[in-house]
């Protein structure tokens, strides 16, 4: 991709992404994930009915009468978008494969986030984390992401959520707001990681899928790649039973991935790349609020 198809490319997304974070998101992410904590804000005098446990007791003993502390809530987050950028969300039978279809949603996140003035990082992830990017304010550095979301070229195809998420939690010590956007193909079990990272920070998984990591279509014999590990199987297609056993292990997949969010107590939605993902965002956000 040369430097000026890329700016297109950016500008595409910044015109569509940007439009839905103005028009549909901004009320709805501000309720959903507006700031947790509490901010000291001022001192005043004391009022019949302030907590007892607010006086500011320096304060009072200076001026000879009751002072309290006043605190308001916290409204500027941090926001991390962990991207899975491993060789499986090259895959895409529909619409756009999963790689194009988790730009446009992480590129969503960025700008809502930059609606509600928060500051926004990235970790780009395979089986190792691949590139920080520490969260920043600002429209420029918004574009900055995007950039690297549409050119970004990972060392590894493989997949370790795990490891992503652990670097996650040890490099940003403030609490903040975590994406977890990936498909979560990664035969290691990564729930512990995300547990510990939940009980910091407040964690959002957001799964991408294609239709037919669900069910196979009856086209005969297949030769399919496997991008992760690069090897080339044979599938045929026209059998019921190897459809049968992908969809089997397709549901066995799901009910694990569904165990580790109970599990580990994390909001998740699943978007599929011939879907529109608004709805998904949407109702992820109104069930927050």
């Amino acid at each position: 991709m040369d430097t000026e198809e890329l700016l297109q490319k950016v500008r595409k997304i910044e015109i569509k992404t940007k439009g839905l974070s103005n028009n549909i998101f901004a009320g709805e992410y501000h309720s959903a994930f507006k700031g947790r904590g509490m901010a000291f804000s001022e001192v005043r005098e004391y009022q019949y009915g302030d907590d007892v446990r607010d006086i500011d007791w320096n304060v009072t003993a200076r001026f000879g009468k009751p002072f309290v502390k006043v605190f308001e809530e916290e409204r500027e987050l941090t926001v991390m978008l962990l991207v899975d950028v491993s060789g499986s969300l090259d895959f895409g039978t529909q619409v756009q494969t999963k790689r194009q279809l988790l730009t446009e949603v992480a590129a969503t996140l960025a700008f809502s986030a930059i609606q509600n003035n928060d500051k926004i990082g990235v970790i780009f992830f395979s089986d190792k984390v691949e590139k920080f990017i520490p969260p920043k304010k600002g429209r420029k550095h918004i574009l900055f992401i995007i950039r690297e979301l549409l050119s970004f070229q990972p060392e590894s195809n493989k997949t370790n959520v795990g490891q992503a998420v652990e670097f996650m939690t040890n490099a940003i010590k403030k609490r903040c707001t975590v994406f977890l956007l990936s498909d979560f193909f990664d035969a290691q079990d990564y729930t512990n990681q995300l547990t510990v990272a939940n009980r910091r920070h407040d964690v959002v998984a957001l799964q991408i899928y294609d239709r037919r990591m669900v069910e196979l279509p009856d086209v005969g014999i297949v030769k399919m790649l496997d991008a992760e590990t690069g090897k080339d199987t044979f599938v045929d297609t026209s059998s019921s039973a190897v459809r049968r056993a992908h969809h089997e292990w397709w549901v066995q997949h799901q009910q694990w991935l569904k165990n580790a969010f109970t599990k580990s107590n994390i909001d998740n939605i699943s978007i599929r790349t011939d879907e529109d993902y608004v709805k998904g965002l949407m109702n992820l956000f109104r069930r927050r609020a």
